[in-house]
């Protein structure tokens, strides 16, 4: 009898040093909720998430399909970070919601490039050739700068190309026709579809819709390009932990091997000293 009672003393105890545990297992890990874009955004967090789980950190990511409503949900506090753009479009969509998140890592680039089905290079573009660009104002510095490369435009003096716009342009020799209201998300489905002479393509939906921007653009952006893609967060979380475990993990080494292998020069990794 006696050894019964301390029999069941002992499966007590081990059922409650269990249940503790598990429950201290519990409130080690810490639920990151990232906004990101489809491809290659989401798919990095995903490489990363079981190295993330070591660290303490459950990562939720939440893809969009838009430029717009991540960090309309990052500041409502709907995500805990996102990752999807680069400075200079979050700069502006601060300073036209009266926003303040920060930028606390820059992860990669997508080179933004030109596809055409009428012309094998720049040069070879007509005189009066249509240009289809999507409505993202913040990218449309990268897109003059590749023209101004080839030589097929100048800027008015004084002109700071990451925020110059078409009205910049100073000569246009060639008269090409830049037309720039298109959603961002629709710019590989307008080339597949033949229209315009050109169509700038970001990279991220160019891979998406399986173009090989190495192959199939006939004009691409330097890898020495300001346009890193970054992780943004709300200013008052810029120093958690799980913010910078976050960072750290994607800038790892071993990520980067992991996108040079994966997207074979469609996607860059930044190394971690920037």
């Amino acid at each position: 009898m006696k050894k019964r009672y301390l029999a069941a003393i002992g499966l007590g105890l081990a059922l409650l040093l269990t249940g503790c545990g598990k429950s201290n297992q519990s409130k080690s890990q810490t639920t990151l909720t990232v906004g990101a874009s489809n491809i290659p955004h989401s798919q990095i967090l995903q490489h990363v998430k079981p190295e993330l789980k070591k660290e303490g950190i459950d990562l939720k990511i939440v893809t969009f399909q838009d430029y717009v409503m991540p960090n309309k949900a990052l500041a409502s506090k709907a995500l805990d970070a996102n990752y999807f753009q680069h400075e200079p479009f979050l700069k502006q969509w601060n300073h036209d919601n009266q926003q303040n998140l920060v930028n606390v890592g820059s992860i990669h680039l997508e080179p933004i490039g030109i596809y055409s089905k009428k012309a094998k290079s720049l040069k070879d573009l007509k005189p009066n050739s249509t240009i289809l660009v999507s409505n993202s104002t913040a990218d449309y510095g990268r897109v003059l700068q590749l023209f101004k490369d080839a030589r097929l435009i100048t800027l008015k003096k004084g002109v700071d190309v990451t925020t110059a716009t078409f009205d910049d342009i100073a000569s246009n020799p060639k008269h090409l026709k830049f037309k720039h209201n298109y959603e961002p998300k629709l710019m590989a489905q307008i080339y597949q579809g033949g229209e315009g002479d050109a169509v700038v393509i970001n990279s991220n939906y160019a891979v998406q819709a399986k173009l090989d921007p190495r192959k199939d653009a006939i004009a691409l952006e330097k890898d020495t390009s300001p346009y890193a893609n970054i992780v943004a967060v709300r200013k008052a979380d810029q120093n958690k932990p799980a913010i910078k475990k976050l960072v750290k993990a994607l800038k790892s080494k071993s990520t980067q091997k992991w996108i040079n292998q994966n997207y074979k020069g469609a996607v860059l990794p930044i190394s971690s000293s920037k």
